[in-house]
């Protein structure tokens, strides 16, 4: 395994003068302004590129899953209509599997491995692969305060499925070594404190109170443009810190609880673990810290886990009766194209988001490569032949968007999920001679 680390993005000239707030125990580091940039008239090559992964358990509805065409005459089904406004800058991606993920079992053995393409082992010890996302952590990860953030909407299952793998497997996607996933943090106030370094006393003071004075300093010496740009940013920053902070309470309520019944936060049922009831509150606000986290170079690598593998998750307000896991026993049902439809929606909020933060004369997206999957295409059959994907952002203009792709009949050997890995790992300056289960990249990609 080689890796050329010749390519720095964060060195780059528009980031050499990038505006930090620095404030009682946290640094901010600004959206782009030009009043403050080493240079006039950046180019996407200028800015860093990011990396995220928001997961779907258990597959989708199969006949409302698909696209076709290109550029603004792009169609898309009904599942994926949420992207309709930024399709031009998408790709639907069909076709493409895991070949070690397949014929090994149902759930923990279609989820395991999937960022990585490795064999996983069953029994008690487990065994995958360093994950997609944690490689392009390691290699940009030195330049922000922290390498990667990695989010889940539910908590991890323990124990083993029926199929002895263990349910690990279907709870973790990001694994930083073979042996080790990377835990998952599902309360979002935790993982906004983890970014802010909000930590004893500083926990009841706003991020933006302790920045308060420099940021009005610098308020006086850039243009209004970039006032603007200032003044949008800290507006909402505050507002996702004020959602933050009602869960924090929430939280802390439900530890007081669990310790009163001599018992831990994890074995508890939401919402008496502190956990929001309402997944749509829980899943945007994750979001918001995704979004965040990129725009001010706190991480440039991010995942969120949605809906586990074998989910537990209900949806009152999508007038589903069933569980996640059970009703996609029936995913060619309205019920489950309204569970797969939602989830789309919750990608579409943060394309979107990264879509509205201006950088240079592009945007976030554009320097990002944001990936909707799941584990498998029919859930009811557990069929993981070929994968959900979507591709949303151009990785500063690296990556072509605009695009319907199937490579359903380019043969098993040219449609391997890790061959799009490797492609994708290429153009963080991550070169690679093999990945899991490829030595190739994926054509036309």
């Amino acid at each position: 395994m080689s890796q050329d680390k010749t390519t720095n993005p964060f060195k780059s000239r528009a980031f050499s003068r990038r505006a930090v707030l620095r404030g009682t125990g946290c640094a901010m580091a600004l959206p782009w302004l030009e009043s403050v940039s080493a240079v006039a008239e950046p180019t996407a090559a200028d800015f860093p590129k990011r990396f995220g992964v928001v997961f779907l358990g258990c597959g989708v509805n199969e006949n409302h899953w698909s696209a076709e065409g290109n550029g603004a005459a792009m169609k898309l089904s009904k599942t994926l209509s949420p992207l309709e406004p930024i399709k031009q800058k998408i790709n639907v991606v069909d076709g493409l599997y895991v070949k070690a993920l397949t014929n090994q079992g149902i759930h923990p053995a279609q989820t395991g491995s999937l960022l990585s393409g490795v064999p996983i082992t069953k029994g008690a010890i487990i065994h995958s692969g360093i994950s997609i996302d944690q490689m392009i952590a390691n290699h940009v990860g030195q330049d922000t305060p922290q390498s990667s953030i990695v989010l889940a909407c539910e908590q991890p299952m323990t124990g083993f499925h029926e199929t002895n793998f263990s349910l690990a497997y279907s709870s973790h996607l990001s694994w930083q070594t073979p042996d080790s996933p990377v835990p998952v943090e599902v309360y979002p106030a935790q993982a906004w404190d983890n970014l802010f370094d909000n930590r004893g006393s500083l926990l009841n003071v706003s991020v933006l109170d302790r920045v308060k004075d420099r940021a009005q300093d610098l308020s006086r010496k850039i243009s209004s443009t970039d006032r603007g740009k200032l003044d949008e940013y800290l507006t909402s920053v505050r507002e996702v810190e004020k959602r933050v902070e009602l869960m924090r309470k929430a939280g802390q309520d439900a530890n007081e609880t669990a310790k009163a019944k001599n018992t831990v936060l994890a074995a508890m049922d939401r919402p008496n673990n502190g956990l929001p009831e309402d997944l749509r509150e829980h899943a945007r606000l994750m979001c918001d810290i995704i979004a965040i986290a990129f725009q001010t170079n706190k991480t440039r690598v991010a995942s969120l886990i949605i809906s586990r593998d074998l989910s537990a998750m209900y949806y009152p307000f999508l007038d589903v009766k069933e569980g996640h896991h059970a009703a996609s026993h029936d995913n060619a049902s309205d019920n489950y194209e309204r569970i797969a439809n939602f989830h789309v929606s919750q990608y579409a909020y943060l394309a979107k988001k990264l879509d509205s933060m201006k950088e240079g004369s592009g945007t976030v997206l554009d320097n990002s490569c944001l990936m909707f999957m799941s584990n498998m295409f029919v859930g009811r059959k557990h069929d993981n032949s070929h994968l959900p994907l979507v591709l949303a952002g151009g990785l500063g203009g690296t990556l072509k968007t605009g695009r319907s792709l199937n490579y359903m009949n380019a043969g098993d050997d040219n449609r391997k999920m890790c061959s799009l890995y490797l492609s994708l790992m290429d153009r963080f300056g991550i070169k690679q001679d093999k990945f899991g289960d490829s030595s190739t990249r994926l054509q036309d990609i």
